[in-house]
């Protein structure tokens, strides 16, 4: 359906393609009343990834996004979309983008292949080039072409949406919440056809609140709070950012008076499980054993936990350091 890797990734003399999908320099919008979205933006997005964009409510995602798409004018800054500036090409750089937004807007007299028609029109896509066929069967709507919209549940107007963002065969595709308020089944088939898309060389770029499905999917994250990039790390690296470990113990009979070491927390889970959470850079695993042991309890059990996405999200959002 879509070109091989090899034939997204060749630099073709136009756009000047750098290796990266997207460019983003110094980057504000400054919306009427003073408010400040966006303070100065700076971010690449190598092609080929599945990039994770996170960030609290009101952080400047949407904004950002919403510049991307050419919905929204940048105060100042410079934005590069597979190579094209917007400002020297705007029509080329909005053509190289996709975006499967947020909201359930669609016209509920159109019919699925009605709306990728018009959808592909919009953006010139010649009809012998159209690949209308294709994308619903890829998305699940073949047997529903000719239903209308409003007569589509949630979940199949979701699917739609997605469709309707692959009409012009976009470098970059951008999904938005694209998994809020869907069943376990939708989910799945989304992140199936999102990694189908990116094997064969698209550029993903996803904003979500489930933070595991960031962990799950995205080589890289940048998380944005208060219209500023805080961090940009690999997802691993990302992981390994925060000092704190935790020691799950199953101990023969509770313990009274454990003098644990100075920055351990400690706590009761509901199945009768001790948890220590501590900081590893200045205690170890031993450490915490032995002032078990010395309280005179028996350890029948152990596991360990390393910290998550969301820990690390709500570190570097509540202004602690990592």
């Amino acid at each position: 359906m879509y070109q091989s890797k090899h034939e997204r990734f060749r630099n073709d003399g136009v756009g000047g393609m750098t290796g990266n999908a997207i460019e983003i320099t110094g980057l504000r919008k400054t919306y009427a009343g003073g408010k400040e979205a966006l303070k100065g933006v700076d971010l690449t997005i190598p092609a080929g990834s599945i990039f994770g964009l996170l960030g609290p409510n009101g952080a400047g995602k949407s904004t950002l996004i919403n510049i991307l798409a050419g919905l929204v004018n940048k105060t100042s800054g410079q934005v590069r979309i597979w190579g094209f500036d917007q400002d020297v090409n705007p029509r080329q750089s909005r053509a190289a983008i996709g975006v499967m937004p947020q909201e359930l807007n669609m016209d509920p007299f159109f019919t699925p292949r009605g709306a990728l028609e018009v959808q592909a029109g919009l953006y010139g896509v010649p009809k012998s080039r159209r690949q209308t066929d294709s994308i619903l069967e890829m998305i699940g709507l073949s047997d529903k072409a000719e239903a209308y919209a409003r007569t589509l549940s949630g979940g199949m107007r979701r699917r739609l949406l997605l469709g309707k963002a692959l009409v012009h065969g976009p470098r970059v595709l951008v999904l938005d919440e694209p998994t809020a308020g869907v069943d376990i089944e939708l989910r799945q088939m989304l992140w199936a056809n999102v990694r189908k898309l990116n094997e064969q060389g698209m550029t993903i770029i996803l904003t979500t609140h489930y933070l595991e499905e960031a962990e799950a999917m995205c080589d890289e994250i940048a998380i944005i709070n208060h219209g500023e990039v805080v961090v940009r790390d690999r997802t691993q690296a990302l992981l390994g950012r925060l000092d704190a470990k935790t020691l799950v113990l199953r101990l023969r009979a509770p313990l009274s008076g454990l003098s644990l070491p100075d920055g351990v927390r400690q706590d009761s889970r509901a199945d009768g499980r001790l948890a220590l959470t501590y900081p590893r850079s200045a205690v170890s695993a031993g450490d915490l054993l032995a002032a078990v042991a010395q309280a005179g309890g028996e350890v029948v059990d152990i596991s360990s936990e390393e910290p998550d996405l969301e820990d690390v999200f709500l570190s570097l959002t509540s202004g602690q350091a990592a």
